[in-house]
């Protein structure tokens, strides 16, 4: 008899995900993370609804499914994670709502039919999420612990770093209890705390709250008997990797990092597997804490890797900027590089220890204020080095030539792909990779690239004309760097206008500076020498304020700027007029002026 190699089938989603007492939904190591947001389950939701109110008779169908059955009782999902994982977080906002409702029902002869209705409903959906049959439905519901430990979806993913997310939300007994024990992550607010598991579980079980019992009835009666997929099963799949390179037929595009990452799994060997799915979860863990905190995420490691590694063995020549993607790069052009992936993960993961250990210098917070292509020149330069000897002393002069090329494209109207920011970054970088080049040659190639190509007079007139707030930061660390004082700045720093731009004392401020035109009012008060950092705490409190009450009369106060740390406010706080007027601004941009234009021209 001959060997079953592909089975398609025309499935109701909800055969397709009611599974054999043995059997469990797989997501291979080398797939993706789940990475559905909101606006696919908007879209998810949208088709269902449509579908519904045009009484269709024939069903919706979402799409393929590809499975490898190639390991008995593991149905390896190849394609159509994330709609899986997505049609089983929607089943589970059902199975919670359709059980408050039943809970509560109010029982009588006309109602009789809709509590038929939901009760199958109820019924399917856990025969889906918890294996149960009625005998299982009565354990579940005289103790609810009878439904845990129920394995549906064995997530395997390196790229997974909250796979338990989802076993706690179909665990759940109830809502609250599924967002008390789910991940949420430090700093963010609102449901930016949460993993994409939660936050579209959420979303479902908000939108499914709104139904009314006969609606949420047809609705989950449509979506259980309507709504339909493919479902082709291999049992001969010999180039598994290479399908999940190139199926996905529905959902979102795979990343970069997917895809290296799968090739560098299938080039691991069999007895080096586990070495390499250690380090590349070590990896995640790092490059996602990263890129919460917006510094690098793991598609940005792997770019920084390229331009390293183009420099350092002549992949491009003098004056080429143009560069491949990521996938033509290392899949294509120099494929050989993929043959050593733990020497490739230890070199990403050198990246990430350096950003980790250089992201909280001031200097380099402030250069993350500007063009962020700069981050891959400072990592070529800082590649050099063992991470343990990085310090403050090694990162400041290189980061300062990147923050002086950066400023002139901030200040001017001509954006880093410009011949003279792009070529010149192209060409310094085979210097930058180069151990044996020293940084005082490099700092020599800044001084002879910006003096040779702008004019001092040109950047001090954009300067004057500048308006927009990057430049205050600048400004504020040079003045503090000239006497010595201290500079650091958070997410909670401000940029402070000494002269209100707005208010509603703001006629009368205006009336008061002797300045009669609203226009040159509004460019006024946007010139460098009108702002400064503030901390946001007194930000708040001083507000659109008079100059005077700003300064701030007591210390014990710390109402004004007497209270802050940055030196522009203390400076302020002992200013001997009590009116910040027409002519101090002037005055204080000519001084902002100069400053930058020196450290720029490295004057």
């Amino acid at each position: 008899m001959a060997t079953k190699n592909i089975e398609p089938k025309l499935r109701l989603i909800s055969e397709y995900t009611m599974l054999e007492r043995n059997d469990v939904f797989e997501i291979p190591q080398y797939q993706r993370a789940y990475s559905w947001t909101t606006s696919h389950c908007t879209k998810l939701w949208q088709d269902i609804e449509d579908f519904i109110d045009s009484n269709a008779e024939d069903p919706y169908f979402f799409g393929t499914i590809i499975i490898d059955c190639s390991t008995p009782n593991h149905l390896s999902l190849i394609d159509g994670q994330q709609r899986t994982t997505t049609f089983f977080l929607l089943l589970k906002a059902l199975q919670l709502r359709l059980k408050e409702l039943l809970d509560n029902f109010n029982f009588s002869p006309d109602t009789a039919a809709l509590f038929m209705g939901l009760n199958r409903s109820y019924d399917t959906i856990c025969r889906i999420l918890y294996k149960a049959d009625d005998d299982k439905q009565v354990e579940m519901k005289a103790n609810w612990d009878n439904a845990r430990g129920i394995t549906i979806l064995e997530n395997n993913s390196i790229n997974e770093l909250y796979k338990d997310d989802f076993r706690l939300i179909i665990e759940a007994e109830s809502f609250k209890e599924a967002e008390r024990s789910v991940y949420k992550f430090p700093r963010k607010q609102k449901d930016n705390k949460y993993t994409n598991f939660f936050r579209n579980f959420k979303y479902f079980f908000e939108l499914i709250s709104k139904y009314s019992e006969s609606n949420l009835n047809n609705f989950a009666k449509i979506f259980l008997s309507k709504c339909q997929i493919i479902e082709i099963k291999s049992w001969q799949i010999e180039q598994a990797i290479t399908m999940f390179n190139s199926l996905n037929s529905t959902g979102m595009p795979l990343s970069d990092a997917d895809i290296i990452s799968a090739q560098l799994y299938s080039k691991s060997g069999d007895e080096r597997k586990d070495i390499f799915i250690s380090k590349w979860q070590e990896i995640n863990i790092i490059a996602n804490d990263l890129a919460q905190k917006k510094i690098v995420d793991i598609d940005g490691v792997l770019q920084q890797f390229m331009y390293i590694t183009r420099a350092t063995k002549g992949h491009y020549k003098l004056n080429e900027v143009t560069t491949p993607g990521l996938r033509k790069y290392f899949l294509t052009e120099h494929s050989e590089l993929l043959n050593e992936p733990l020497m490739l993960c230890d070199s990403f993961r050198k990246i990430l220890d350096i950003w980790n250990a250089i992201k909280d210098y001031p200097i380099i917070k402030l250069l993350l204020k500007f063009n962020e292509n700069f981050k891959l020149f400072l990592i070529s330069y800082l590649f050099r080095y063992d991470v343990s000897a990085i310090t403050k002393d090694i990162v400041s002069p290189i980061a300062e030539c990147l923050l002086r090329l950066f400023t002139i494209i901030e200040v001017g109207d001509t954006g880093y792909s410009a011949s003279k920011f792009k070529t010149f970054l192209f060409n310094e970088n085979f210097n930058l990779v180069n151990p044996s080049y020293p940084l005082t040659h490099i700092i020599e190639d800044f001084n002879h690239h910006i003096n040779n190509t702008w004019k001092r007079k040109d950047v001090e007139s954009d300067l004057r004309e500048y308006s927009k707030n990057i430049l205050v930061y600048l400004n504020e660390y040079l003045y503090a760097k000239e006497q010595n004082r201290y500079y650091d700045i958070d997410e909670k720093t401000n940029v402070e206008h000494i002269m209100p731009a707005s208010g509603h004392n703001i006629e009368v401020i205006r009336t008061d500076a002797g300045i009669d035109d609203p226009e040159e009012f509004a460019s006024l008060v946007n010139q460098l020498g009108n702002k400064i950092l503030l901390e946001e705490v007194i930000n708040k409190t001083i507000g659109n304020d008079w100059f005077k009450t700003k300064k701030g009369s007591t210390l014990s106060s710390k109402a004004g700027y007497i209270g802050s740390s940055f030196g522009f406010a203390l400076d302020l706080a002992k200013y001997p007029k009590d009116r910040w007027e027409k002519n101090d601004i002037e005055k204080a941009t000519e001084a902002a002026v100069e400053r930058i234009s020196k450290f720029v021209f490295h004057i």
